[in-house]
């Protein structure tokens, strides 16, 4: 399924366009899978970066209660950190620290594939172009265009980790669990 996926969405001229429209089908099935380590199965061995990515950014949108319509960016997960809370579906026999623990996994999970997608590797880079294009952009050493909300200072992220902090212990009370704990970490 994981290979299939993937190459759906290379297969387009346009890797985002199609990475759009299988997400889209594929989210409704996503909300109705009951056990978070299916959840994570699924996200965690799916081979297309920009597909999860799109899939990761519909469930933290999913989550907000007030949703955005920006572009995905490093603001963007910034906002989700700011607004997203645990999906009442999947409320289920776990505890609370538990549904934000899989909040915190899924954040960190879209930063890693947003990285991949837009910032880091050389090859990954141009994800977003077609694979035929890809080639010459690489061969050209061109550099990916960064979104406007990918510019955000040391400044913006420490207040938003600092509110959402506050916010997990109005809720979760002190101390938080370890778990909790390494992803806070990790994520900032």
């Amino acid at each position: 399924l994981q290979r299939m996926l993937s190459m759906a969405v290379e297969v387009d001229r346009s890797p985002t366009c199609s990475s759009r429209k299988i997400a889209d089908d594929i989210f409704p099935f996503i909300l109705n899978i009951p056990l978070r380590s299916q959840r994570e199965a699924l996200l965690n061995t799916m081979e297309s970066q920009l597909l999860r990515c799109r899939l990761l950014e519909l469930l933290l949108q999913h989550s907000c209660d007030v949703p955005t319509t920006s572009s995905m960016s490093l603001d963007k997960i910034l906002y989700f950190l700011s607004h997203s809370s645990v999906l009442p579906q999947f409320q289920d026999e776990t505890e609370t620290w538990q549904r934000w623990d899989e909040m915190l996994q899924y954040l960190s999970l879209l930063l890693l594939s947003y990285q991949s997608v837009k910032l880091a590797f050389p090859l990954a880079e141009h994800l977003r172009t077609s694979v035929s294009d890809r080639m010459d952009l690489i061969a050209q050493k061109a550099k990916p265009r960064l979104q406007d909300g990918d510019d955000i200072s040391q400044l913006d992220i420490q207040v938003k980790m600092n509110n959402f902090i506050s916010r997990m212990q109005e809720i979760l009370g002190q101390p938080f669990p370890p778990q909790i704990q390494e992803k806070l970490f990790m994520l900032q």
